[in-house]
């Protein structure tokens, strides 16, 4: 960006025209180069012409502020004028029209797994910053204590799997607590991994007996294994046994052979083949492309004491959601998350993952880009299917009012909306059927869905 946005620079001037010589006034160049920027641009744009208005305001004449840059040095000035100014407040402010955040720290729980890509990377490139937020993620081992310190308070917010907040809501696996789920933060990004002494078992029929780690009992990951399972022709409940395991813990229990396999996010598969303990039988996008899997929840409570916060939350989460999509940002973010504080993991192996190109385990490197992708629009339609199978599978015995439930914690309208205001594109709709395993859900008739299962519990 030109040097004139940066009004701490001595050796421009702020008077007169643009700082190319191209437009009629720096607002019009700040508009054009914004336009051919990635949003972090933008916003540094926006936030220098904040800058410059205040800067305009304390020295009317540029020769002065250009002395006085000269003497103290730019970063001297840009703190005393901060003494002065709320910089910071001001630029959140001004970058969304927003009101006063309620609450601006916040902590939010988080699994070491690359589903929380877009979560973590809004750190360190700045994009909770840029809305007015403080955020201390705070790494947790499991899904439960995710859960039990968001009902707490302990969290604001938190990175859940996406049956979560509908579980949550429900009161399946805890108390009833009403839940909402602004935005989903990642598409595909698992896998089903055997150890390598089943090598010569690549037909599921003959995994029965075999014991599989999953995550957590309300998670995609259960649903989707229970799914393929039983398409196969096993009954997940009698013909092999589901164990619930952080997952952590999965490589090293592959390698003490206490689990045949495991489903799980990256980076534990790529990771069991990097050690060489296990391969990649299948992505689960194999079962279903583009199917959700991780999201950003939040309290009813909270989002309705904090309407302004949470909306800040959302916009820097959609933000770099956005931002982590494009495939050529991607070993900017590998680099951002990879460290200790995030998921502590070589790039090496995150590479893999977030660019697609991996080693399998059985001599294959394969290149898939969309191994694993973020798109932050929570289709309600998605939820449905969720509800669905905790029906399915006994997780929830009473009725289910599914479009109800749905609507109430997916907030896919409100997403719809909000993207719209930021400039980003949005489904036109809230429902979509989906083809899984070559059967197609359609949302709209989830109780004849439910029923044409062989293999279930209700």
């Amino acid at each position: 960006m030109s040097a004139f946005n940066n009004p701490f620079d001595s050796s421009i001037r702020l008077k007169g025209g643009c700082s190319c010589g191209q437009h009629t006034s720096q607002a019009e160049h700040d508009a054009k180069q914004a336009a051919q920027n990635d949003p972090r641009d933008e916003e540094a744009a926006l936030n220098r012409v904040i800058e410059s208005t205040l800067v305009r305001a304390i020295f009317p004449h540029d020769e002065t502020r250009r002395a006085f840059i000269k003497a103290v040095g730019a970063g001297t000035a840009m703190a005393a004028l901060s003494t002065i100014f709320p910089l910071g407040s001001a630029q959140a402010l001004a970058a969304e029209g927003a009101g006063k955040l309620e609450k601006s720290h916040l902590n939010i729980g988080f699994l070491p797994i690359t589903c929380a890509t877009p979560l973590l990377a809004a750190d360190p490139l700045g994009f909770y910053e840029k809305q007015g937020l403080k955020v201390t993620l705070q790494k947790t081992a499991g899904w439960a204590v995710v859960r039990d310190k968001t009902l707490s308070g302990e969290f604001d917010a938190a990175h859940m799997l996406a049956p979560m907040p509908l579980s949550i809501t429900m009161g399946a696996g805890s108390d009833p607590s009403p839940m909402m789920m602004p935005a989903i933060e990642n598409i595909n990004g698992n896998a089903i991994t055997l150890h390598n002494k089943h090598k010569d078992k690549r037909d599921p029929k003959q995994w029965k007996g075999m014991t599989f780690a999953i995550p957590f009992d309300y998670s995609m990951h259960n649903f989707l294994l229970r799914y393929y399972l039983a398409e196969n022709g096993l009954d997940p409940d009698k013909d092999v046994k589901l164990r619930v395991m952080a997952p952590p813990d999965m490589v090293a229990n592959l390698r003490a052979e206490s689990i045949d396999g495991f489903i799980v996010a990256e980076p534990f598969n790529q990771l069991a083949v990097c050690h060489g303990v296990g391969f990649i039988h299948m992505l689960t996008s194999e079962i279903w492309n583009n199917h959700p899997c991780c999201s950003l929840a939040v309290s009813q409570k909270f989002a309705k004491e904090n309407p302004n916060t949470f909306a800040a939350l959302f916009r820097s989460i959609l933000n770099s959601t956005m931002y982590c999509s494009d495939m050529k940002n991607r070993p900017t973010v590998a680099e951002a998350i990879g460290g200790p504080r995030y998921l502590n993991q070589p790039k090496i192996i995150l590479d893999q993952v977030l660019l697609g190109k991996y080693a399998d385990g059985l001599g294959n490197v394969k290149d898939d880009p969309n191994r694993i992708n973020f798109d932050p629009f929570p289709w309600d339609s998605m939820a449905v299917w969720m509800l669905t199978q905790m029906k399915r599978w006994g997780y929830v015995k009473q009725d289910i009012d599914y479009t109800a439930i749905a609507e109430q914690v997916f907030l896919a309208t409100d997403a719809r909306k909000k993207m719209a205001e930021m400039g980003y594109q949005a489904p036109a709709t809230n429902y979509k059927k989906d083809v899984i395993m070559g059967k197609t859900f359609d949302p709209l008739k989830p109780t004849e869905y439910l029923e044409s299962f062989a293999i279930r519990r209700t």
